[in-house]
């Protein structure tokens, strides 16, 4: 069976599955534990028990996650021996120091501070459990930065040498592999697209215990965090990725040429193609629904700037215009859904209804796991748009797999998936059932023997309510 599939297609359907399984996690914990850091903060600056309530509610889902989190992001770098290891020798010299710096800076920082902050509600001084919540939260920042910067060298690879075996050796500066041209952008785009996911969630938890009981403190203080959230990142997110698009266009034109669905050039301006259906064998999208000019207003801005299309590049150096095409529509319709659910709150919060326009919590409750979906939808534009190559412009996709049988990778690959939809669907389910219960609003100040942090498995702390620590 496995023997008429391609290993390359195999082992990058390997690596799909499992970083997909994997980007969920992170692009949840990044934002829950900022939040965790400014529900903590608000705490000690009000003395509001709500806040402290909170923060223990959503301290046992960010442990659950957290740990998923790392268990899904080990197996990934196993693969860069087992499945890539052309491409792990030709470009570890770059990426294995970055990938370094990631466990040294960001990993111990987060496993040194992360038993403090779970353990040591009771045991030790706020501002100390306050200073390791945020230790906490910056190493999930920090873990993001080294790793979006090698994915980003990755795509736009400037300050390297090659040497006499075709390794890819840093130049004399590592700021500049570091801060390559398409890593501020990036970086931005990818850590506010994790503060938007977490704020779904909040939001959409908050709304179905309002649902249920619009009386709830807690559930009324989540929820209106939450579309705060919404209402004003989800706008920063549009602008930071149009940066990111006209960033783009400069370093990897052809990916922008799929997201638009520009089969030919346009001199005199281009449209914007909001649907149809991509047509690669024909080089033309089929029942194109647009809007003439916008995609050079968008892009260039101006009206009658020209873009050059997919006919100015070799047939074998295009992406797969069709995935590329839908993945970006769909990360754009769930950010325009997210900025609409955020300005519906506004209207609800000047009108004095945000607790009590049932429409608008279950809006929020369907968007909940949207932020998860427009992660997905990003990852797989910015990849599958950067092929056919790992490192582009340099090193093709088919050059870096390693010499492998197809059976040997569909066999593993068969057990990812066993594997992950058995574990990780068992954690997902738990982490519902937390939710599923709701905020309570007076949380005992002494040792619970059942308390809420013991249901998640970990040893309890005793609460940490309005006035106490």
């Amino acid at each position: 069976m496995w023997d008429a599939l391609d290993p390359v297609i195999l082992a990058r359907a390997q690596f799909a599955f499992t970083i997909s399984f994997h980007f969920i996690f992170p692009s949840f914990s990044i934002g829950l534990a900022s939040y965790l850091m400014v529900l903590e903060g608000l705490w000690l600056k009000t003395g509001n028990g709500i806040y402290a309530n909170l923060y223990r509610y959503w301290l046992k889902i960010f442990a659950i996650t957290f740990a998923m989190g790392v268990v899904s992001g080990i197996v990934m770098s196993y693969q860069f021996g087992t499945n890539w290891s052309v491409f792990s020798d030709r470009a570890g010299p770059v990426i294995g120091p970055l990938m370094a710096y990631e466990v040294l800076t960001a990993f111990f920082l987060e496993a040194g501070f992360l038993g403090v902050m779970l353990f040591g509600i009771n045991k030790v001084g706020k501002a100390l459990h306050f200073a390791a919540t945020c230790a906490v939260a910056a190493g999930t920042f920090i873990s993001a930065f080294w790793i979006l910067s090698v994915n980003s060298w990755m795509q736009t690879p400037v300050g390297y040498e090659i040497g006499a075996n075709g390794q890819f050796l840093p130049g004399p500066s590592w700021a500049v592999i570091i801060f390559n041209p398409s890593f501020p952008y990036r970086l931005v785009h990818t850590v506010i697209a994790a503060y938007l996911t977490t704020a779904m969630v909040v939001g959409a938890v908050g709304a179905w215990h309002l649902l249920k009981d619009r009386a709830n403190p807690g559930a009324r203080r989540m929820f209106s965090m939450a579309m705060w959230m919404a209402a004003l990142v989800a706008p920063v997110q549009i602008f930071a990725g149009d940066l990111h698009g006209i960033n783009t266009l400069e370093h990897q034109p052809a990916k922008v040429m799929a997201m638009e669905g520009h089969f030919d050039s346009h001199p005199t301006g281009a449209p914007l193609i909001l649907f149809g259906i991509p047509n690669s064998q024909e080089k033309r999208v089929d029942y194109a629904v647009e809007i003439p000019k916008l995609s050079s207003l968008i892009l260039k801005h101006d009206l009658n700037a020209p873009l050059a299309g997919l006919d100015t590049i070799a047939q074998n150096e295009q992406p797969p215009v069709g995935i590329v095409f839908w993945s970006f529509r769909i990360m754009v319709a769930i950010g325009l859904a997210m900025l609409s659910l955020g300005l519906l709150s506004l209207v609800a919060r000047a009108r004095g209804k945000l607790y009590d326009w049932p429409l608008l919590h279950r809006l929020a409750v369907v968007l909940g796991p949207s932020g998860f979906v427009a992660v997905i939808a990003g990852w797989v534009t910015t990849e599958v748009g950067r092929q056919p190559y790992t490192i582009y412009g340099l090193l093709r996709t088919s050059d870096s797999v390693s010499p492998l049988a197809a059976p040997a990778v569909g066999v593993s690959l068969l057990a990812f998936v066993i594997v992950y939809f058995s574990v990780f669907a068992a954690g997902g389910w738990y982490i519902l059932k937390l939710m599923a219960k709701p905020p309570q609003p007076h949380e005992s100040a002494e040792p619970v023997e059942h308390g809420p942090i013991r249901s998640a498995g970990i040893t309890p702390a005793p609460a940490i309510e309005g006035g106490r620590s």
